[in-house]
């Protein structure tokens, strides 16, 4: 319980100190397309209820097909930092912090056989903030208390995204092949990259990431205690 009967300049420190400790615990994980990055969230996310630990995807907030960049080839590229809403996401994750539930529409790729839909995100104790530019945009990375960054060999990336666009996205094999060296590499290696010196974890996915996950469920357990 806070008493007031402190000089205002210890109970403005005070205030401080105690709605720092109720903001959210922030993690960011990012990296390369077909890294497996999706997949970890999405089975650590499963590890927690919704009220405990939520996501909040930069997927989402892709702007639409008739505003994104094309190439000398008329190619559209959605591997750029400007190819998303930057100030929706940046807004709508201060109102997950400021303890604001969400309600958006979620982006299906341009599939035009995915059945779009809203999506509720919980304003939890932990939020996890996921995307490929979450480290360039600065705030973002300035929000973060942790970062993490699940990294793979250039084959397994490329085998993973024409399974995933193929499949999902329902994206020829032949235009994710000219999307993967055109637009995917060369944006990781300005954009991503990086930042790989920065993180404070780098997850290896190149056969599985068992062990590196059991190490970040562990790690959300012990900060859901202190």
């Amino acid at each position: 319980m806070i008493k007031f009967d402190k000089s205002l300049n210890d109970t403005i420190c005070i205030l401080h100190s105690y709605f720092r400790i109720m903001k959210p615990y922030l993690i960011g994980i990012s990296g390369g397309s077909g890294s497996g990055k999706t997949t970890f969230v999405r089975t650590l996310r499963e590890r927690f209820d919704a009220k405990v630990l939520s996501v909040h995807s930069q997927d989402n907030y892709y702007l639409e097909r008739d505003f994104q960049n094309t190439d000398e080839n008329n190619i559209k590229n959605f591997d750029l930092p400007e190819s998303f809403k930057r100030e929706d996401f940046h807004r709508d994750l201060l109102k997950l912090i400021d303890g604001q539930d969400l309600k958006i529409r979620e982006y299906v790729y341009n599939n035009d056989k995915a059945e779009v839909r809203d999506i509720n995100i919980l304003s939890a104790k932990v939020i996890l903030v996921e995307g490929l530019f979450i480290y360039h945009f600065t705030e973002i990375r300035e929000l973060l208390d942790l970062k993490l960054f699940v990294d793979a060999k250039d084959v397994f990336k490329i085998v993973r995204r024409i399974t995933r666009d193929k499949e999902e996205r329902n994206y020829p094999v032949e235009d994710v092949i000219y999307r993967y060296k055109n637009h995917v590499l060369p944006s990781y290696e300005k954009y991503l990259e990086p930042f790989k010196s920065e993180v404070d974890l780098i997850i290896n996915n190149h056969q599985n990431f068992d062990k590196a996950l059991e190490m970040v469920e562990n790690h959300i357990k012990f900060k859901l205690q202190v």
